[in-house]
């Protein structure tokens, strides 16, 4: 995938893009423009039923793609206040799929952001989500500033 990395900093445990969460989905995120973007393959234990993903990981994929997205586009760490989704067709096991994700619109202490899950092959909406971003303490942002978005340098590599 093209384009700066938006998620650098990795050693942590985040369920969504920690490199030290053995169970977490690892996921890259690229910026393209306005856009933040992830590659990722389910695999079988990310299964609801039989052969397909459970509407959970793919909610997670959809949350995971608009924070960053936020962090992206305004440089603060925020939290989901409201995310609503709708599931457009099964995703199956090991299919390829592209996390996108986006801001619509900010507002002081609120940013609106969209994401969608794709089929990486075939290109058709297979979810989508909706949500709304919070403003945290400054002191709260501060600490997890530190642990998730310090620069390369900061974390000594």
């Amino acid at each position: 995938m093209e384009g700066d990395r938006v998620n650098r900093v990795t050693d942590h445990a985040c369920f969504g893009c920690g490199e030290r969460n053995p169970i977490g989905l690892k996921l890259a995120f690229f910026r393209q423009g306005e856009v933040v973007e992830a590659s990722f393959t389910p695999r079988p234990e990310h299964e609801g039923y039989i052969g397909l993903v459970h509407g959970g990981i793919l909610a997670t994929l959809l949350d995971e793609a608009m924070s960053w997205a936020v962090i992206s586009a305004t440089g603060r760490l925020m939290v989901t206040a409201r995310m609503a989704i709708a599931f457009r067709r099964p995703v199956a096991v090991g299919q390829p799929l592209r996390v996108r994700g986006w801001v619509e619109q900010q507002e002081r202490r609120l940013v609106r952001a969209r994401a969608e899950v794709r089929d990486a092959l075939e290109g058709h909406v297979l979810a989508e989500a909706e949500g709304t971003f919070l403003r945290v303490a400054a002191e709260q942002e501060r600490a997890w500033r530190e642990r998730y978005v310090r620069t390369a340098r900061e974390a000594g590599t």
